[in-house]
């Protein structure tokens, strides 16, 4: 179970990004896409149904979620995620202070 969640703000901790941060856009198995981060350049060819035109095209590439931690807003690090139950519901919960995971948008 993937504990980094859609909308969340990371850090990338190791590869060829190391040291920049991104908010995600998708998660899906062991891979996550952050925003603006691990661009690649993609051929696509024209397509009339869908009006798509040809051409090179920019889009984000995935990384692998060990390559990612999430940010904590507070300490502004890289932290772990745990989770409590607070008031009878299931929290995301930062590890090094214990704080909530501001809910992801």
């Amino acid at each position: 179970m993937a504990k980094i969640k859609k909308g969340d703000q990371v850090l990338v901790i190791a590869g060829k990004e190391k040291g920049k941060q991104g908010t995600v856009l998708s998660v899906s198995e062991d891979r996550v896409k952050v925003e603006g981060l691990n661009l690649v350049k993609k051929h696509q060819k024209p397509n009339r149904v869908t009006g798509a035109e040809g051409g090179i095209v920019t889009q984000e590439a995935s990384l692998h979620i060990s390559n990612v931690a999430i940010l904590n807003a507070t300490t502004q690090k890289a932290d772990r995620i745990g989770y409590q139950v607070i008031e009878g519901v299931k929290t995301r919960v930062y590890k090094s202070n214990g704080e909530p995971v501001a809910v992801a948008k």
